[in-house]
């Protein structure tokens, strides 16, 4: 969903409400994690402890603050009219991950799931497994398989380190205005200003696009 589906990356959003040295060390955590210098699910544990503290509202507060990818909204449409499935594997958070989802509506949506405490406040622990390298490709094929799709048939797309593994899955894995390592091993680049280029790359034309997301 970060950088992808919106143009913001939303842990660094929650660390700009804490002191600047914190929120500096958190978004250097995030770069170096998604250039794939550090190991992503080490490194969101360590950056959610970080937000130990921050009122779980926060997530609520967010959600107008969310700006959306040119052309995500445009290409659902297209994708809805032509039956195909979507999904959000995100390595973010699952309290604004599925909102979005629903606003969307895409079909499938995971993320990581924080624990807030009873007083309302983050704990800075993470339940569950971390939707990091591996548990994207997992989800990838367990959705593919219920939903009767042939990985070949499956377009992903992703902008991290974190995303390579599931890249490589899909019958197609898209870079989309991605680090460097990952324009370097995804099947394609897209860094145009719109996502709803992704069409062109299966073969529909500007009149045919144009019709489809209208």
């Amino acid at each position: 969903m970060d950088s992808t589906l919106i143009t913001q990356e939303v842990i660094d959003m929650l660390a700009e409400t804490m002191p600047p040295d914190v929120a500096a060390k958190v978004a250097d955590i995030t770069d170096r994690a998604m250039q794939g210098e550090l190991h992503f699910d080490d490194a969101f544990r360590e950056r959610v402890r970080l937000l130990a503290g921050l009122p779980a509202t926060l997530f609520t507060d967010l959600r107008s603050r969310l700006d959306v990818t040119k052309g995500v909204t445009a290409l659902l449409v297209a994708l809805r009219r032509l039956g195909v499935k979507t999904a959000v594997l995100s390595g973010g958070f699952q309290q604004l991950t599925g909102w979005l989802a629903g606003e969307l509506g895409i079909d499938h949506a995971h993320a990581n799931n924080v624990v807030i405490g009873q007083n309302g406040l983050l704990t800075g622990e993470v339940t569950g497994a971390i939707v990091g390298r591996e548990r994207k490709c997992e989800l990838l094929k367990q959705i593919a398989r219920s939903e009767g799709v042939d990985l070949r048939q499956v377009i992903a797309v992703g902008d991290g380190a974190n995303d390579l593994l599931m890249l490589g899955t899909a019958g197609l894995g898209v870079a989309w205005h991605a680090k460097p390592v990952v324009q370097l091993e995804a099947d394609v680049r897209l860094n145009q200003p719109s996502m709803l280029d992704l069409l062109y790359l299966v073969g529909f034309t500007s009149m045919e696009i144009n019709d489809l997301s209208r």
